[in-house]
């Protein structure tokens, strides 16, 4: 590894000073349809110094790898945290992939104001730009063929910022992640199993994704082997999602994820969160692991509670035995994908049309069709050639499949009603989930119940505990607990009437499933 020289334009000034105006000036040089393309986003100077924050510092010697290292803003952070700690190491190598050929300029321009911070406090810097793909490169070093790396592992911490976007099953990278014995289907957990796979012994992770590795079964390989390898010490939540790269207007829900390459059983995990772009104005937790993942999860979900949630009120949630399956009910994605069926729908519905429910729809808990003024269609032709996308009449619980930018609720549900829509079928539309029994309505009170559930503070908080998405999904839907059926037919005959609030909601679920 060579040494770097010192750059005159950036040596006197703080380096991350420095480095958030190379950020600025790369984002402007850096074609956006391409960084989009690529999942490319760069780390703002605020997030890379709090990340770097969490490593401790302890050996003479560290070897650091960043696997996407962008501008360098996550090397220049945890060099300055290297040359602030009251013992810092004497030597301190750093490996730095990048594809990005306007980055890699960027980012030697960084590496020379670390090493000019570095000769100040007498700490020895070598490093390395590696122009290639880290999924090619790292999975070569994990089975032995690039670098020829130890298997006891090359690194002593690893910081990364990853791309993120969808990898196929038979792309390039997803047979080099499987040649590596990683199975996944996003590149940013590709390069976050690679990196801890090429940590030594007891080294240290921290990387900033985004949250939806936390559930659902596509991530499941690679929750299996992140919490069988590594231990989690710290999570970091931004509660915010359009701040942690407000200049690239992601809307992303973001963690950092802090974790140590050693089995010393399953410690308390510090659990913060932050609502601005300075997560170090957080709040922070220390929270039992078994609350992080529960012990009787097969499917390993990664819960992270809102600090405003009471514990006593996710216990109770988390202690319901109630199943979809014990119900006897089903919850299934909404049958009309628009652009397939867009020769069948109409705006005004008439003698030839069924209703066609859309998330616009929803009105306090309720339906209101149809509704004029919306960009939507109201209504689908029922004939033979729709008749699969449509469903009896009858009493169904809707949710809304997204939510809106920051909107207070991830869950939102509604009760449709077919005493208010006269009507033989009906359709859902794709962006809805809808809860049923073999393809046919649910009991009125039963439905009624269900809905005051999953519109409850309750429901929203646990279901927020594991899932980052901005999309519900009815996967997700079936893993949650629920009450047995006598107790949601109860609340549903005591709360015949609508609208209600939302004190009014949590009022009654809590008397009524929580007595």
């Amino acid at each position: 590894m060579r040494a770097l020289e010192p750059s005159l334009t950036l040596s006197n000034l703080p380096v991350l000073d420095g480095v958030e105006r190379i950020r600025l000036r790369a984002a402007r040089r850096l074609d956006v349809r391409e960084r989009a393309r690529l999942g490319q986003f760069l780390t703002p100077a605020p997030i890379a110094r709090y990340m770097a924050s969490m490593f401790s510092i302890a050996s003479k010697d560290i070897t650091l790898l960043d696997a996407g290292a962008g501008h360098g803003a996550l090397i220049a952070a945890f060099v300055e945290r290297v040359c602030q700690s009251e013992v810092h190491p004497c030597r301190l190598n750093v490996v730095a992939f990048e594809l990005d050929p306007v980055l890699v300029s960027e980012l030697r321009s960084t590496l020379d104001a670390c090493w000019a911070l570095c000769e100040q406090a007498g700490v020895h810097l070598g490093a390395e730009v590696i122009q290639e793909d880290f999924i090619q490169a790292g999975a070569a070093m994990v089975t032995g063929g690039f670098f020829g790396a130890p298997s006891g592992g090359a690194f002593d911490c690893a910081i990364l910022n990853p791309p993120y976007r969808k990898i196929q099953a038979h792309s390039p990278e997803r047979l080099a992640l499987r040649s590596a014995g990683v199975e996944t289907v996003n590149l940013y957990a590709g390069f976050v199993a690679l990196a801890f796979k090429l940590l030594k012994p007891g080294g240290q992770l921290v990387a900033l994704t985004p949250r939806s590795f936390c559930n659902g079964p596509y991530f499941r390989p690679f929750r299996r082997l992140f919490l069988g390898t590594m231990r989690l010490r710290r999570i970091h939540v931004f509660e915010r999602r359009d701040l942690a790269f407000r200049d690239d207007d992601v809307l992303q829900e973001h963690v950092i994820t802090c974790a140590s390459k050693d089995r010393r059983g399953r410690g308390p995990v510090l659990v913060s969160s932050s609502d601005g772009a300075d997560p170090a104005r957080g709040s922070q937790r220390r929270v039992g692991y078994a609350e992080i993942v529960r012990p009787d999860d097969p499917e390993l979900f990664i819960h992270i509670a809102p600090e405003r949630a009471p514990s006593e009120l996710l216990e109770q949630m988390r202690g319901l035995h109630g199943t979809l399956d014990s119900l006897g009910i089903q919850v299934s994605t909404g049958r009309v994908v628009e652009f397939r069926a867009r020769d069948y729908l109409r705006r005004t519905p008439d003698d030839r049309t069924a209703p066609l429910i859309y998330p616009a729809h929803f009105l306090n808990g309720g339906v209101r069709w149809p509704r004029a003024g919306i960009r939507k269609p109201n209504a689908i032709v029922s004939c033979p050639q729709t008749a699969d996308l449509l469903v009896p009449s009858e009493t169904y619980v809707i949710v809304k499949r997204f939510s809106a930018k920051e909107e207070p609720r991830r869950v939102v549900a509604a009760v449709y009603d077919p005493r208010l829509i006269p009507c033989s079928v009906v359709g859902f539309e794709n962006h809805l989930n809808y809860y049923h029994r073999n393809g046919s309505g649910l009991p009125p009170d039963l439905a009624r119940g269900l809905a005051l559930f999953l519109n409850s503070t309750a429901f929203d908080q646990l279901f927020r505990s594991f899932s980052g998405h901005t999309q519900v999904n009815a996967t997700d839907l079936r893993r949650m607990p629920y009450p047995v059926a006598d107790r949601l037919q109860k609340l549903g005959a005591v709360a015949r009437s609508n609208p209600l609030s939302q004190r009014q909601i949590d009022v009654l679920v809590e008397e009524n499933l929580f007595p």
